[in-house]
């Protein structure tokens, strides 16, 4: 059986914890932060993981993770 190919767009935003979880970087940290609140800010520091009911689309993106 050939080998898969992993969903490139997927492959530089989603990283495997030593637990098998998918961490990615929450959006809207990167311009525009002044009229953010700070609340909002410090909030969006925070590593996310994908839900469990995504689980099965990311590991057809990302065999090999």
């Amino acid at each position: 059986m050939p080998k898969l190919k992993s969903h490139s767009g997927a492959k530089k935003r989603f990283s495997r914890t030593a637990n098998g979880k998918l961490a990615y970087r929450k959006v809207g940290r990167n311009h525009i932060l002044e009229h953010k609140n700070a609340k909002r800010s410090r909030r969006m520091r925070k590593t996310a993981y994908v839900s469990p009911t995504l689980m099965d689309q990311m590991k057809r993106m990302l065999p090999y993770a």
